[in-house]
């Protein structure tokens, strides 16, 4: 079920993937933690620390495993998370697994660019994570990517 506040911060996500820095075969994402109360958590961009951390895996990262605030909360992302990955032992998939968040709302799922067949949606899903596609605002989360799409 969308919410309007998954709008808001969606929005707030896409102007987040707006401080990457644009890299050959890397998508800009953008990325917020909200608890079930409304409270950002954190949030974190591609390319934020190193050249090679996703937007989830820098926002996760900057909270502890066991933070009692991430049960019931809600991870945005401006793209979906990915399910394979060739720098990090882990990938967006497993890490937003691996923590109690019930709940991931994306703009738009990975085309068949870098990655043949992203199933990130569909791991979560098979796992009984909510997941909403914010399909209205995939052009603007798109157009952030456009280094890659043309």
């Amino acid at each position: 079920m969308t919410h309007a506040a998954d709008v808001t911060w969606m929005e707030r996500a896409i102007e987040l993937s707006r401080k990457c820095p644009p890299a050959e075969g890397a998508f800009s994402v953008g990325a917020i933690i909200v608890s079930a109360g409304g409270e950002e958590l954190a949030n974190g961009y591609s390319r934020e620390t190193d050249a090679h951390v996703h937007a989830e895996e820098s926002a996760l990262a900057k909270l502890p495993a066991d933070d009692p605030r991430l049960a019931g909360a809600t991870i945005y992302s401006t793209l979906e998370p990915c399910s394979e990955r060739r720098c990090r032992p882990l990938t967006c998939t497993q890490l937003i697994l691996r923590s109690p968040i019930g709940r991931v709302v994306i703009a738009w799922r990975e085309p068949s660019l870098l990655v043949a067949d992203c199933v990130g949606v569909e791991m979560l899903q098979a796992e009984a994570i909510e997941v909403v596609e914010l399909a209205t605002l995939a052009s603007a989360a798109r157009a952030v990517n456009a280094h890659l799409l043309t």
